[in-house]
C-alpha cells in the first residue's frame, strides 16, 4: 500500500498504548504501529510498518460506519443499539490487530464519548470485551492530530493555511503558518460543536428543502462568525498568501461525486482539488438528489445519504467565511497523525 513520510512538527504523541494480552500473539521487530479512530459516525483503523528513509508503509485498514453519537444531542446519551454497534466493529479492529503483531497502538475517541453521559460507562465495556482502551482525546488535540496528517498536502509557498475537519459531532479548524515543505505550526483552532450527525439530527436529512439548508448554513455561519473575524481571508491573502484544505468524508465524498466515480477511490481523492465552482456546482447536484438516488450513487451511499446534506452546508458556510478559489482534499487526518506521534516516540 502507500507509504508516509512522518515529518513536520509533530503533537505530543501521548501514551502508546500496551496491546492487551489477548489481542497479541507475540511482538514482531520491527515494531508495528495501529492508529484506531472512533467517532460520533465512524470507526477507522490504520496498522502501519516503518518502510524506507523513515516513512511508513499501510499495511491494513478498516473503516465502519457505527453511529455512536446517534441521538446524543437529544438524549445525552449513547443508544443501547450504538454502542453494540460500535463494539462490534471495534472486535474486528482487536482481531485485525492481533493478526498483523501490532505492538504499539494509540486509540482515540472523540465528540461522542466527551459529550455523552454514559461515556465512561461505554469505554469500560469497549476495554473488557475487546480489550481495546480507548483515550477520549480533547478539541485541542483532535485539531493538532489533523494538521500533522494533513501536512504534507500543504503547499509551502503559501504561508497561511485553514485545515477543517468537519466531523460528525463537532468540527475543528486549524489556523496554520506554513514554515516549509512537510512543516507548518498551528497559530489558533477552534471546535463548533456542530458536525454532520448532530445537525442532520436538529434539521433532518431525508428531505432538505431550500429553506432547511439555508437554516443550517446560518447555524453554522453564526458559529464560525467569531473564528472568521479573527483570521480574515483578506489579511492572509495580501500578507502571505492563503490555502484552503478539508479533510473529513464530506470533502472526499463531494470530490468523488464531482469525479463521477463508479466506486469510491482514495488514490483518486486523496490530495485532489475542487474550485470554487465545483464546490458550488457538486452541492447543487446533491442538494436537487431525491434521498434514494443519493443512496444509490456510489460514493455516497445508504449509510450517509441521510448526513450528506448536513456536511454541505457545513462545508458551505466555511468557504463563505473563507472564499478561497481552491479547495485541497486530504483523505487523511487523525489516524496520520496518530501513526506519525508513535513513530516519533520510538526514534525518540
Amino acid at each position: 500500500m502507500s507509504d508516509v513520510r512522518p515529518e513536520g512538527p509533530l503533537p505530543a504523541p501521548g501514551v502508546s498504548r500496551p496491546v492487551a494480552p489477548d489481542m497479541k500473539s507475540e511482538f514482531s521487530d520491527p515494531p508495528v504501529f495501529a492508529a484506531l479512530d472512533l467517532g460520533t459516525n465512524n470507526c477507522r483503523l490504520l496498522i502501519a510498518e516503518p518502510a524506507r528513509h523513515g516513512t511508513f508503509r499501510i499495511v491494513d485498514a478498516f473503516s465502519r460506519i457505527v453511529r455512536l453519537g446517534e441521538g446524543i444531542a437529544s438524549q445525552g446519551r449513547i443508544a443501547d443499539a450504538a454502542i453494540d454497534r460500535t463494539i462490534e466493529a471495534l472486535r474486528i479492529c482487536a482481531g485485525r490487530m492481533k493478526r498483523r503483531r501490532v505492538t504499539h497502538i494509540r486509540a482515540i475517541a472523540t465528540e461522542a464519548c466527551r459529550r455523552a453521559t454514559n461515556g465512561t460507562e461505554f469505554l469500560d465495556r469497549a476495554r473488557s470485551e475487546t480489550g481495546i482502551d480507548l483515550e477520549v482525546i480533547s478539541p485541542a488535540e483532535e485539531a493538532r492530530l489533523a494538521v500533522v496528517g494533513c501536512t504534507p498536502l500543504l503547499d509551502p509557498d503559501r504561508r497561511r493555511a485553514l485545515v477543517f475537519d468537519i466531523g460528525g459531532g463537532s468540527t475543528e479548524l486549524a489556523w496554520l503558518s506554513v514554515t516549509g515543505p512537510d512543516r507548518a505550526e498551528m497559530l489558533d483552532w477552534t471546535s463548533l460543536p456542530i458536525g454532520v450527525v448532530t445537525l442532520a439530527e436538529h434539521f433532518g436529512g431525508v428531505s432538505v428543502d431550500d429553506t432547511v439548508y439555508a437554516r443550517m448554513v446560518a447555524e453554522v455561519r453564526g458559529a464560525l462568525a467569531a473564528f472568521a473575524r479573527q483570521h480574515p481571508v483578506e489579511r492572509a491573502v495580501t500578507d502571505h498568501g492563503f490555502q484552503l484544505l478539508g479533510t473529513s468524508g464530506t470533502v472526499t465524498t463531494l470530490a468523488a461525486v464531482r469525479m463521477r466515480l463508479p466506486r469510491y477511490d482514495r488514490s483518486r481523492v486523496d490530495g485532489s482539488w475542487l474550485n470554487w465552482e465545483e464546490i458550488r456546482a457538486v452541492i447543487a447536484d446533491i442538494r436537487a438528489m431525491p434521498f434514494e438516488a443519493r443512496a444509490a450513487n456510489p460514493c455516497i451511499g445508504r449509510d450517509r445519504a441521510d448526513l450528506v446534506l448536513a456536511g454541505c452546508a457545513i462545508l458551505d458556510a466555511i468557504v463563505e467565511a473563507w472564499p478561497e478559489r481552491r479547495l485541497r482534499i486530504a483523505d487523511r487526518g487523525l489516524r496520520e497523525g496518530v501513526l506519525m506521534g508513535l513513530m516519533a516516540g520510538i526514534g525518540r
